[in-house]
């Protein structure tokens, strides 16, 4: 069953009916079981008498009849509660766009495994000819979107689409645009929800009697829809704090067997907390195996639970017996201080049934119950000027994706990869799972983020333990940046070293030389208002602004110290520290 949803507005009752028929005969000629759902849209020249009058003699019309003009979204969501059947197709009711072309749609759909397909007039197989002036806006607005949103899509404003409908209805529930800029804000959510999206070519069948003949108004109106989709986006992460979706396909009961690896120093109110997580999971095919310096009272009796005594030795050792001790298929490792959520497991099984994902990791959010100065701390991570392309790894972002590098907080490997790699080098603390992904790599394995598969990771407050935590990373960054390579030479692991030496060179330099003077303080002056911006969109209330700042500030200038000081070390100072473990 396909449902086809067609927003009209004013285009004549013989255009519109005419329409309608030429798409419910080449339908049925194509052997489809098909809906069609005409809406619409507060037409004034009888175009909603034509589509009624239509659906009296078809009954596979359901036409729906706004009273007034609300938009080309608001009409297509307007169709939803009519739709039935697997698959949706929207098509503009203008018929600019031949609907002869919806086998590339179904073929492309089922190469990719799509879970919407985007129609593309830049698509090399597509077959139009149209103004020069359509040209430079579509061009334009492409640039913006494609550097703006990081959008995979070619042609985001194409009138034909089709779409799953359990995606639609995901989308509909999330979105906010009801006018031109819809189609954008439906692929952002869709992108964001973790669904696949291609592009089919398309053809203009006719350029119709309104083709490129684009107002002002609706130019101005589509420009604040879009700037306002990405500052939802971009700035609130508005999409991405909503609920999620359900995995997408169900984990099986008796799915892979986890091992869950824990290596901690010894019993603590985090780790109760972790191990409460642990009790209400929903998928139960999982093992425990608690790693404290010395044996502790029993969290509880549970066969799931299992404690080894290490002694006193570093994490990566710990995770490695762990491991040897493990029967899952899946080995996973978190932190003392994290807490995953209930669906952390189910979640994960269903992406392992891709024999494809070697290992998976997913984000780390901030705790809610976290004290404010540790809520902060959360809030400087998740900053762009901090985190840059890794900000996803600090709240929910995104779709399904493949990565070089990722803590071992939420970490799932197969245990045939962490047994061919040989399993965490113990000579480093931290940095030791930063080694663990570069030399999956090496082995040619592959490592993925799920934004599904979420834990909570308690956060060291501001300011002091924070910024030691951030020294000892950049410490072993900047360590392996020059010894081993790989995932350790981005170019945003260098920009705070490189910002803290033009910080160091540049004052001399422009004492000596009054020309650079000018230049030195102009880009101070920048980089304090780039900052300030920053923490006035990110701090989650006016008053926290000064804190997120000086967080920001002060997060940058010791990690480009600290990454500086490993760039150039012999040897990493590595062991336990107590105060890492409070």
């Amino acid at each position: 069953m396909l449902s086809v949803i067609l927003p009209f507005h004013n285009e004549g009752p013989e255009r519109a009916e005419r329409n309608l028929g030429a798409l419910s005969a080449y339908l049925c000629a194509q052997g489809l079981d098909f809906r069609l759902i005409p809406v619409d849209d507060g037409s004034t020249d009888g175009t909603a008498q034509a589509l009624h009058a239509f659906a009296e003699s078809h009954p596979a019309c359901r036409p729906i009849l706004l009273p007034e003009n609300r938009g080309k979204g608001a009409a297509l969501l307007a169709g939803l509660p009519e739709v039935a059947g697997d698959w949706v197709l929207l098509l503009d009711g203008d018929f600019d766009l031949d609907p002869a072309m919806l086998p590339h749609f179904f073929a492309e759909a089922e190469r990719t495994s799509a879970d919407i397909v985007v129609g593309s007039k830049r698509h090399p197989r597509a077959e139009v000819h149209y103004p020069l002036r359509r040209r430079l806006l579509s061009a334009c607005y492409h640039a913006l979107t494609r550097h703006a949103l990081h959008l995979p899509i070619s042609d985001t404003q194409s009138g034909m689409k089709l779409i799953r409908t359990e995606v639609l209805r995901y989308a509909a529930e999330r979105m906010l645009v009801k006018a031109f800029a819809f189609d954008l804000e439906l692929l952002v959510v869709a992108l964001g929800g973790g669904y696949r999206v291609a592009e089919a070519p398309v053809r203009i069948a006719h350029f119709g009697h309104r083709w490129g003949c684009i107002s002002a108004r609706m130019l101005w109106r589509t420009l604040i829809d879009t700037l306002a989709i990405l500052y939802r986006e971009r700035i609130l992460h508005y999409y991405a704090s909503l609920t999620p979706p359900p995995a997408p396909e169900a984990a099986p009961a008796q799915g892979p067997r986890f091992s869950l690896i824990v290596a901690c120093p010894g019993d603590s109110a985090v780790l109760r907390r972790l191990i409460d997580a642990l009790r209400a999971q929903t998928y139960r095919n999982f093992e425990v195996l608690f790693l404290p310096d010395h044996l502790l009272v029993r969290p509880e009796t549970n066969y799931r639970f299992r404690i080894l005594a290490t002694g006193s030795v570093r994490p990566a050792r710990k995770r490695n017996m762990g491991a040897l001790a493990a029967t899952g298929d899946i080995l996973v490792f978190i932190d003392d201080d994290a807490y995953p959520r209930a669906d952390w497991l189910a979640n994960a099984a269903a992406r392992f049934a891709d024999p494809a994902i070697h290992a998976l990791g997913g984000p780390g959010l901030t705790p809610p119950e976290d004290p404010p100065l540790a809520q902060l701390s959360g809030t400087v991570f998740a900053s762009p000027l901090v985190s840059g392309n890794f900000r996803y790894r600090y709240f929910i972002q995104g779709a399904l994706r493949r990565v070089e590098d990722f803590p071992s907080c939420n970490l799932f490997i197969r245990r045939t990869a962490f047994d061919a790699i040989g399993g965490f080098r113990e000579n480093f603390w931290p940095g030791e799972d930063t080694l663990l992904c570069a030399d999956l790599q090496r082995h040619g394995y592959s490592l993925w983020y799920d934004p599904r598969v979420v834990v909570y990771h308690h956060r060291r407050p501001l300011f002091g333990p924070h910024l030691r935590q951030v020294g000892r990373y950049a410490l072993h960054r900047g360590y392996f940046a020059r010894r081993i390579g790989l995932n350790s030479r981005r170019l945003s692991y260098h920009l705070p070293a490189l910002f803290v030496l033009g910080l160091l060179l540049g004052l001399p330099a422009a004492y000596f030389l009054p020309l650079l003077a000018l230049p030195y303080c102009a880009t101070i002056a920048l980089y304090l208002t780039l900052t300030a911006a920053d923490a006035l969109l990110e701090a989650p209330a006016l008053r926290t602004v000064p804190t997120v700042w000086a967080g920001i500030i002060l997060t940058h200038l010791w990690y480009g110290l600290r990454f500086l000081q490993g760039l150039f070390a012999r040897r990493m100072p590595c062991g336990v520290r107590p105060f890492d473990h409070r």
